[in-house]
């Protein structure tokens, strides 16, 4: 028998904009994708997974290797096979149809990270409802990654606050951001440092914000740690939130050990 329905905010965003005008391809990581689904599945939950048009999302080509499932074989087919074949991965719904359908009956809810999310989650209209009702509800809310950059989509107009990042508008930004749920939150993201390395070897371009950045500049209490990519959760009333893709597995812990605490 179930324990019940984990929902999995997902991307369909596979281009993000650089400063100088170009893109990078971009998409979901696979090991964060996976790794937590398969735990929460592991561990007797159903997941249920949407994104903004009810696509399946895109994963980033430089997430397809072993070295994010420590060198693993085994896991790293898994995990393949697990996106490519497994039912909870293709019955894809519309963020809308989620809405529409309610969401009481889901007991928790997961964002992955990968760059996708910047693009699309973080200013989604149906994913800051997603993400306010969790709040209220105050049921275990768990993003990887760049996937903490989804919160700010419960802001009033995120679409605004994302371009008052890129345009350097601080001040802006943090008008916009008053009176956000999730302000004084402590949390983590993806590093500025992290991000440094990200541009220069996979991206090779800047990104206009960095995702530190943007949740200080919205109210969250960020931190990150001193070493590069090493795991790293942050657990703070509702919200779980993980650094990096090296916080799979710590991240989905956490998720499935608050998920069984709200349980009992």
């Amino acid at each position: 028998m179930s324990k019940g329905q984990v929902l999995v905010l997902g991307s369909n965003a596979t281009q993000i904009g650089l400063r100088g005008g170009g893109t990078a391809t971009v998409g979901q990581y696979l090991n964060e994708t996976a790794v937590p689904a398969l735990a929460l599945l592991d561990a007797g939950y159903d997941i249920v997974l949407a994104t903004p048009n009810g696509a399946k999302p895109h994963i980033d080509a430089v997430s397809f290797s072993v070295d994010h499932f420590g060198g693993d074989q085994t896991a790293f087919q898994r995990a393949k096979d697990f996106f490519a074949s497994h039912p909870a991965m293709n019955d894809v719904r519309s963020l809308r149809s989620v809405v529409e359908g309610g969401l009481d009956g889901f007991v928790g809810v997961f964002v992955p990270g990968g760059h996708a999310p910047v693009v699309d989650l973080m200013q989604d209209h149906d994913a800051g409802t997603i993400l306010r009702h969790f709040h209220t509800a105050a049921k275990p809310t768990a993003l990887l990654c760049h996937g903490p950059v989804a919160v700010v989509a419960t802001l009033d107009d995120a679409p605004a606050f994302r371009k008052a990042l890129e345009e350097g508008d601080d001040a802006g930004a943090a008008d916009l951001a008053r009176d956000w749920i999730y302000s004084g939150y402590r949390m983590t993201v993806f590093s500025a440092s992290e991000e440094k390395i990200a541009e220069e070897q996979v991206l090779k371009g800047e990104l206009f914000f960095d995702m530190e950045k943007a949740l200080r500049s919205a109210g969250g209490d960020v931190s990150v740690t001193d070493k590069n990519f090493a795991s790293n959760v942050v657990v703070d009333r509702e919200l779980i939130t993980g650094q990096n893709p090296a916080s799979d597995q710590a991240m989905a812990d956490a998720l499935i050990e608050a998920l069984d605490r709200a349980a009992a």
